[in-house]
């Protein structure tokens, strides 16, 4: 191999290499060995890291390649290298046109702020920079016969050509240019930097095909109920047929667009009151296209999105899986050795004393890198077979439970019994109580006070409940630290969480009595300094209704839930990235196609505010002007609200007639990918999550009887452990043979 180590073939014995043979030692000796040695220990640290991470290991593995690897994928040039691609992105909102606007309404808003030509572009090429170096480093690390089978490293070549040449193209015109292409493929830097996404989006494409075959056939089923719709409402003048062909079965693009808005319910049942007030049997239409293609096709296509992408996600998952095992067994290989007894070989593997050297090197989790060390030092002297060597490595696949410090330990009696006392679960359920009626007093409150302006209102009697009730979080919080000691109550998120409530609701309880006083009746002032009264009892109950979130873990079912979603938002990276990237092609597509299209008619603005000439339900007579295209921000806000569905047939009409009859296919495009697919997707990770914690919650239950235990996962890798297989011992070994990079020959 061109490429291998030469130092380590030598170590290896060149083409003598056989199982059984010294891994890094006992062929070199003097200065050689001890080189050799150390540069096994390194490639193992490295290949270790690797299976941490699900990296691959293809790539260079000489002594100053892998300083530049771990340098590389160290915590600080990754988070610099994450903040170059967020910074990059966020240029969407300040360049031309610019989001720094009060408001995006077209009737209100100022003349944005546009930044002077050269201002972004200079950001922007500094960035681009940055990843040219990112590339190269890429690059040289996996040498070029694997860069240039790496679609990803290939296109992330030709996306910095394109934007290099598109800048110096807008430089060149005095940032006049109408389009600027290279807006349209800085999501890419975020794709490339992701593995998580990038499985994501290899299964949404591999899922493509069976998603298009339903999507043919709720074409299909438009095209038939629109050509029946059509036959169907041709009625004679002033009957309820011809409003209802007028108003939506005018044309076919029309009675598409009809029966498209249907399927999502967003018009039902307005698209058939006008004919249905005429005969109620044309109800029987509307019912049936609604049946078939929102409650059959539509969930048809959920189930099918769902199967597929999840056995495509498995299938990617599987190779993660590999990647890992692949990387403990590299460090097996080259930490592994002949171990001798009177004179006579024993056995191949790999001293106990040799891996907790390499572990102390290993950038990873402190309490991961404990277990694994206990467990090292369990085999005492023996050497580590592969099979062994590959268990240890298994607590990586485990979620680990944090111990909590050790109690404070008192000796008076008094002390002793309060600690027990208020480190009691019954305490916390005390706690839970309070909280409870101090919502109940806020609520009782809020009602009596419903029809009372806050500049009336005497908040004396709920300004001593707060001062009250905070008194008693602060006191609870002291005792809970007095009981647990100050490491053990920080210990638990939710000490944590109330905790920090606490002392937020203090700071505002003293603001409050220091500007206006201790309460007392008819306590109303006039407003000082940044908040008014109101303001800051009203801050105050927000946080406390906020506080009531404590008692989620108490309720076992409510804390399965919660802990479902608590992950989800962990695991949710890959896929709210890929949502991401959706929207901001989306939106710089729809800036270059709509920006200013949308324009207030004469005497419809601010100083004309009477609608009611204006077609009921159209985007006018609503006043959805603040929805364009006009800047990024504005646009993002607008993909939003025809994501959700609700009154997207609003958007579709106005854009027609603004824009042209064309501008529906961006719409419709709009919704098959984030209401159909994406939104889709979601629901197969929280369908995953949610029966995966529900099931082992049974199980739990059913082998200990005991509720408090939960099992979390953190990475949607381990959501799936438990159904994947296993590397067969063959594929490992086959694989290691075909390192483009070092001999690992065993």
């Amino acid at each position: 191999m061109a490429e291998s180590d030469p130092l380590l073939s030598r170590a290896r014995g060149g083409s003598d290499c056989r199982p059984g043979l010294p891994a890094c030692r006992g062929v070199l000796v003097g200065p050689g060995a001890k080189a050799g040695w150390d540069l096994c220990f390194d490639q193992a640290v490295v290949f270790i890291e690797d299976a941490i991470q699900y990296r691959s290991i293809n790539h260079r593995m000489d002594a100053r390649s892998m300083w530049l690897y771990r340098w590389y994928y160290s915590d600080t040039c990754q988070w610099v290298l994450s903040s170059i691609i967020f910074l990059i992105l966020s240029l969407a909102f300040i360049e031309t046109p610019s989001s720094f606007t009060s408001t995006s309404d077209v009737r209100y808003r100022t003349a944005p702020w546009n930044p002077p030509c050269g201002l972004t572009e200079g950001i922007e090429v500094f960035c681009l920079l940055v990843f040219v170096a990112d590339l190269s480093v890429k690059s040289y690390l996996v040498g070029w016969v694997q860069f240039r089978k790496n679609l990803w490293l290939v296109g992330y070549l030709l996306v910095l050509i394109m934007s290099l040449t598109d800048w110096t193209v807008s430089l060149s015109l005095v940032c006049q240019e109408p389009l600027r292409i290279r807006r349209l493929v800085r999501p890419f830097f975020l794709l490339q930097n992701s593995s998580m996404m990038k499985k994501t989006l290899k299964c949404i494409r591999w899922s493509l095909p069976e998603m298009a075959s339903v999507v043919l056939l709720l074409a299909l089923h438009l095209c038939v109920f629109t050509m029946l719709g059509m036959l169907l409402f041709t009625g004679e003048k002033d009957d309820g047929q011809d409003r209802e062909r007028l108003t939506y079965f005018r044309n076919l693009p029309e009675a598409l667009t009809s029966l498209l808005v249907l399927l999502t319910t967003a018009n039902n049942p307005d698209v058939m009151v006008p004919a249905y007030s005429k005969n109620r049997a044309y109800a029987i239409f509307f019912i049936v296209f609604t049946l078939i293609g929102s409650l059959f096709l539509m969930n048809l296509l959920t189930a099918i999105i769902y199967n597929q992408f999840r056995g495509y996600l498995m299938k990617s998952l599987q190779a993660s899986l590999f990647r890992k095992r692949l990387g403990t067994r590299a460090a097996y290989e080259v930490l592994s050795s002949t171990a001798e007894g009177d004179g006579q070989p024993r056995g191949v593997g790999v001293k106990p004393q040799d891996l907790l050297q390499v572990l102390q090197k290993v950038q990873m989790d402190s309490t991961y890198k404990q277990a694994i060390m206990e467990k090292v030092r369990a085999y005492g002297d023996s050497l580590l077979s592969a099979d062994e060597f590959q268990k240890i490595f298994n607590e990586l696949d485990k979620r680990m439970t944090k111990e909590h410090p050790p109690r404070p330990q008192y000796q008076s009696p008094f002390l002793q019994s309060a600690q027990f006392l208020f480190g009691h679960l019954y305490f916390d359920y005390l706690g839970n109580l309070i909280v409870l009626a101090n919502l109940v007093s806020i609520c009782a409150f809020l009602v009596i006070d419903a029809d009372v302006v806050p500049r009336n209102r005497d908040d004396f009697v709920l300004g001593i409940l707060n001062c009250v009730f905070v008194l008693y979080y602060l006191a609870e919080m002291l005792l809970k630290v007095f009981a647990l000691g100050l490491s053990g109550y920080l210990s638990y998120p939710s000490n944590v969480f109330d905790g920090l409530v606490t002392v937020i609701l203090l700071v505002l309880e003293l603001s409050t009595l220091a500007v206006y006083r201790f309460p007392h009746p008819g306590w109303k002032p006039e407003m000082q300094g940044l908040l008014s009264l109101w303001d800051m009892l009203r801050l105050a109950n927000m946080l406390i209704v906020f506080r009531f979130l404590r008692i989620v873990p108490s309720m076992k079912l409510m804390a399965v839930v919660a802990s479902t979603i608590l992950d989800l938002i962990k695991n949710m990276r890959a896929f709210g990235g890929i949502l991401v990237v959706v929207y901001y092609v989306f939106a710089i597509i729809g800036i270059n196609l709509f920006r200013g299209v949308i324009v207030v008619p004469p005497g419809n603005g601010s100083l004309a505010p009477d609608n009611s000439s204006l077609a009921c339900g159209s985007y006018e007579q609503l006043e959805y002007w603040a929805n364009n295209f006009d800047d990024f921000a504005a646009a993002l806000v607008t993909l939003w609200n025809v994501m959700v569905v609700n009154n997207w047939q609003v958007f579709l009409d106005a854009y027609r007639r603004y824009s042209g009859p064309w501008s529906k296919i961006y719409f419709v495009l709009w919704w098959l990918v984030s209401s159909v697919i994406w939104v889709n997707l979601f629901l197969a990770l929280i369908l995953e999550n949610f029966l995966h914690k529900w099931d082992r919650r049974g199980h739990l239950q059913s082998v200990s009887g005991d509720l408090e235990t939960t099992y979390e996962m953190s990475t949607v890798e381990l959501l799936f452990r438990d159904i994947l297989e296993e590397p067969a011992e063959e594929e490992l070994v086959e694989k290691l043979k075909r390192h483009p990079h070092v001999q690992l020959c065993r």
